[in-house]
C-alpha cells in the first residue's frame, strides 16, 4: 500500500516508521528543510538547545517505537532517568524538590508542612484506577467512538475540571500549583480541563520522567536515521496544500510540486491547515507555546537542576539542557502569564539575575513557535467535549489517518507516540 504521511515531527516520523516497518510504500512529505518539527534542535555559536520538549513521561511508549521499527531505542539513544523531577519556588518563600517516587514524594512534601505528605499521596494514588481504565481502552487501542466502554465513557465525559478537584483534594495552595503545573505550563486553564489529566501526576510519581542528555533532539535525529533504514521517501521543503478526495475517498495529496498518489494518508500536521480535514476541527484552536528565550551563558551560573519552576505571575521556568562549549551552559526560560517586561529582568526580580553573563541570545514569541505544522502544545482544552474534536486515528474521511500533537490522544512525546501506534494498527500490515 502506498501511504503518505503529511509532517516531519515525532507523529510523523513515529507513524512513518511503524508502517514501512509493517510493509508498506512510504513517503514523508515536510515543508521545512528538516525532519524533526518541535524537536528538531535550535543552535547559535556553539550553542544548542531543545526548541520543545526536553523530557517525556512513559519511555515505554518510544522504546516500543524503536523495537517495532527496527534497532532498540538504547542502541540509538541514551535515555535516562531525572532524579528531581522539578524545583518548585512559591511566592511565599518555601520550596520543593520533587522526586519520583511514592516515599521520596511523601518525604518531600511533608517539608512543606506536616500532613502534607500523605494528603499528596492520597491525591495521586486517586488516578491509579483511571490511568488502567484509559490506558487499556482509550490510549493503546484504537477503538470507535461508539463502542467506547461505559466506563471509559464516564471518564471522558466527566463534569469535573481539574481546577474543581485540586481545590477539593488539596487545601494547600503551593500542592495545587505543583498538581496542575503541567498543564498550565502547556497552557491551559485548569477550569477547562477535565479532571482525569491530573493522571499524569500518577505518571510522574509511579515511572518518572525521562531524558537524554546533550539534548531530547537526539531523538528526532534517530528516528530521521531510521527513515532511511526503512526506505521512507523523504521530501523536504515540500508544501502540502489539501488532500485529493475522488468517488468519496482520499487518492492523493496536492503540493507544490504536484499530486503524490496514496492509497492511504496519516495527517501528521494540525488538521486546520488542509481545507478537505479543516471542517471537520472548525471547533478547535491551538495551545498557545510560551514565549521564551534561550541563553548561552558563560561564567559560575547557579544550578537550576534538570527544570526550576517559579510560581507567580509571570510563571516562569528554567530548564538547564542541550549543550553548550566548554565552561559555558545553555538554559531555556520560559514565561507565562503577564509579561511586561523582558523575561531575564523578571528572572533577575526572582533572585536569578545571570543578565551579565549572556553571550548568546536567541527569544521566540508564542506565536512564532507555531509552525507550518502547528503548535507543539496541541489542540487547546476547551473543556470535556474537546476530547471528542480530536481526529484520529481514522478521520471522517475514508482513507485518511491523524496522528500527533493535534490527534488522539494529544500533545506530549508520549501521546505523541501513542497516536502514531493507534494509526499503525488500524491500517495494519501491508
Amino acid at each position: 500500500m502506498r501511504v503518505v504521511v503529511v509532517g516531519g515531527g515525532l507523529g510523523g516520523l513515529a507513524a512513518a516508521a511503524r508502517l514501512a516497518k509493517l510493509g508498506h510504500d512510504l513517503t514523508l512529505l515536510e515543508q521545512g528543510d528538516r525532519l524533526g518539527g518541535a524537536l528538531a534542535p535550535l543552535s547559535r555559536e556553539g550553542f544548542t538547545w531543545d526548541r520543545g520538549a526536553h523530557s517525556t513521561l512513559l519511555p515505554a511508549v518510544l522504546r516500543d517505537l524503536f523495537r517495532k521499527s527496527g534497532r532498540p531505542l538504547e542502541r540509538e539513544v541514551e535515555l535516562v532517568p531525572v532524579d528531581v523531577l522539578r524545583s518548585h519556588r512559591f511566592t511565599d518563600g518555601s520550596t520543593l524538590a520533587l522526586p519520583a517516587g511514592r516515599a521520596a514524594q511523601r518525604g518531600a512534601v511533608d517539608a512543606l508542612g506536616p500532613g502534607l505528605g500523605q494528603r499528596w499521596l492520597d491525591h495521586v494514588a486517586s488516578y491509579a484506577d483511571t490511568w488502567e481504565l484509559l490506558r487499556r481502552h482509550h490510549l493503546e487501542v484504537p477503538t470507535p467512538p461508539d463502542r467506547v466502554p461505559r466506563e471509559v465513557r464516564a471518564v471522558l465525559d466527566g463534569r469535573e475540571s481539574l481546577h474543581r478537584r485540586l481545590r477539593r483534594d488539596l487545601r494547600d495552595e503551593r500542592l495545587r500549583l505543583v498538581a496542575g503545573h503541567r498543564v498550565v505550563a502547556e497552557g491551559h486553564d485548569l477550569r477547562n480541563v477535565p479532571a482525569w489529566l491530573g493522571v499524569h501526576t500518577y505518571l510522574e510519581q509511579r515511572l518518572g520522567v525521562w531524558t537524554v542528555p546533550g539534548g531530547f533532539s537526539a531523538v528526532a535525529d534517530a528516528l530521521a536515521r531510521r527513515m532511511e533504514t526503512r526506505g521512507v521517501d523523504v521530501r523536504t521543503g515540500t508544501t502540502v496544500h489539501d488532500l485529493v478526495v475522488r468517488d468519496g475517498r482520499c487518492v492523493a495529496v496536492a503540493t507544490d510540486t504536484g499530486e503524490v498518489d496514496a492509497d492511504a494518508v496519516v495527517c501528521a500536521v494540525d488538521p486546520r491547515r488542509l481545507p478537505t480535514l479543516a471542517p471537520y476541527v472548525a471547533a478547535t484552536m491551538p495551545a498557545l507555546p510560551p514565549v521564551l528565550v534561550h541563553l548561552g551563558l558563560t561564567g559560575e551560573v547557579p544550578d537550576v537542576g534538570h527544570e526550576l519552576v517559579l510560581h507567580g505571575d509571570p510563571l516562569l521556568v528554567v530548564r538547564a539542557g542541550g549543550s553548550a562549549p566548554e565552561g559555558r551552559a545553555a538554559w531555556t526560560v520560559h514565561g507565562r502569564g503577564r509579561i511586561a517586561e523582558d523575561l531575564l529582568d523578571a528572572l533577575a526580580r526572582t533572585g536569578l539575575d545571570v543578565r551579565d553573563r549572556v553571550e548568546v541570545r536567541v527569544d521566540r514569541t508564542a506565536r512564532s513557535q507555531v509552525e507550518a505544522g502547528g503548535s507543539a502544545m496541541g489542540v487547546l482544552w476547551q473543556g470535556r467535549g474537546t476530547v471528542r474534536r480530536r481526529l484520529g486515528p481514522a478521520t471522517p474521511v475514508p482513507g485518511v489517518y491523524a496522528a500527533g500533537a493535534h490527534a488522539r490522544p494529544g500533545g506530549g512525546v508520549p501521546m505523541v507516540g501513542l497516536s502514531a501506534a493507534l494509526v499503525a494498527e488500524v491500517i495494519g500490515p501491508a
